[in-house]
């Protein structure tokens, strides 16, 4: 009897180690290996990922504890002691002629700037512009022939596909992470120094910390799909999630930077709410899906194509749009002056509207620092 228990329980074994090998082996072979290798995306991303020294003037505290800084100077015709700080982050190359993309809050108010290339190479950055709104600025080293990202597009990316996050995190330089898109059009209010950003994120499971802020979230082609941005953290430190700003956001901010020293920001002239089942039902709508115009604001893009309030818009070229962020997420990749087709629905009718958006000013001119 033991004997056969014993037999029993070996073939139990036997099965759970090699009984779901031929089953698994034969989905390889049929569906030929569904293995991604991260290796090529990782070696292409170090190169062209940077490391960004800044340094700041600070007065000291002490000064500013007692004499507040601005009678006391008129006064006694003295300056407050300074002191420089430091800090670090990390910077996209995007063309082969030396523009940097980073983070606003990596050198905003800094008096210098240090690039160091992966290869220990040392330049001084020039900042182009900034956009704190997006947390976005633009930076540029003499240098040629310099190893650069690809922009992806990001709204093809897609949720559980692989990515990397390259940086310089905690002062470890060329650090690559893996992880996978959690979400997109992740909306957050993230204060920085100065400013307060409303964005739409590309969410991930790739570890991020101090100083990755401005690096690379790459595909598994090695294309730029993101610029990090921000970590969801008690501690200050990586507990599990982190945020990208989309590359089709980075790609027309870099653009306006470079172009005219100032993004070209285009409105639909519309306040909106995010449609729930309890709002449905206030309103009297049949669905739950789009945005809805709560306002229609006067000489806007949407008034002068009869947008009224109380229409539920559901796509903006082509794109379905459920909430604020996936609103600003298209938007922010257009100029004024651009065309683009809103899908809306009234009263039950789906209308369909060929819109030129404009700037804050009622205008498509372009706007210049």
């Amino acid at each position: 009897m033991k004997v056969k228990l014993l037999a029993n329980i070996l073939s139990v074994i036997v099965l759970c180690f090699f009984g779901i090998q031929t089953p698994l082996n034969a989905q390889s072979v049929s569906k030929g290996m569904n293995y991604v290798d991260l290796t090529m995306a990782a070696e292409n991303s170090v190169n062209a990922v940077v490391y960004i020294k800044t340094e700041f003037t600070q007065k000291n505290s002490v000064w500013d504890d007692f004499f507040g800084g601005t009678i006391w100077e008129h006064l006694f015709r003295s300056a407050p002691s300074t002191y420089p700080v430091q800090a670090a982050g990390s910077g996209v190359i995007v063309s082969s002629d030396g523009y940097i993309i980073t983070n606003n809050h990596v050198v905003e108010d800094a008096v210098k700037t240090t690039i160091t290339l992966n290869d220990k190479r040392e330049y001084n950055g020039t900042i182009i512009g900034t956009d704190p709104s997006a947390d976005l600025a633009l930076i540029k080293i003499e240098e040629k022939n310099l190893p650069y990202l690809t922009f992806a597009n990001s709204d093809s990316v897609r949720i559980g596909e692989w990515v990397l996050a390259v940086g310089n995190p905690l002062n470890l330089t060329s650090t690559v992470t893996a992880g996978i898109i959690s979400a997109k059009a992740r909306q957050l209010d993230i204060s920085s120094r100065q400013h307060k950003t409303e964005e739409t994120y590309l969410q991930t499971d790739a570890a991020v910390n101090s100083g990755n802020s401005g690096g690379a979230l790459v595909n598994a082609e090695g294309k730029l799909v993101g610029i990090n941005t921000a970590i969801a953290s008690g501690n200050g430190y990586y507990t599990g999630y982190s945020f990208a700003i989309p590359s089709n956001i980075v790609k027309k901010i870099y653009f306006d930077l470079k172009e005219y020293g100032q993004v070209q920001q285009a409105f639909l002239g519309i306040s909106i709410a995010e449609l729930n089942a309890t709002l449905a039902a206030e309103y009297g709508l049949n669905d739950v899906k789009g945005v809805y115009i709560a306002d229609v604001q006067e000489d806007g893009a949407a008034a002068k194509n009869d947008f009224q309030e109380g229409d539920v818009i559901t796509h903006i070229d082509k794109m379905p749009v459920n909430s604020l962020a996936e609103v600003r997420g298209v938007l922010k990749t257009k100029s004024p002056g651009d065309k683009v087709q809103v899908n809306i629905v009234r009263n039950g009718e789906k209308i369909t509207k060929n819109v030129t958006l404009l700037n804050n000013e009622g205008t498509t001119d372009i706007i210049r620092r």
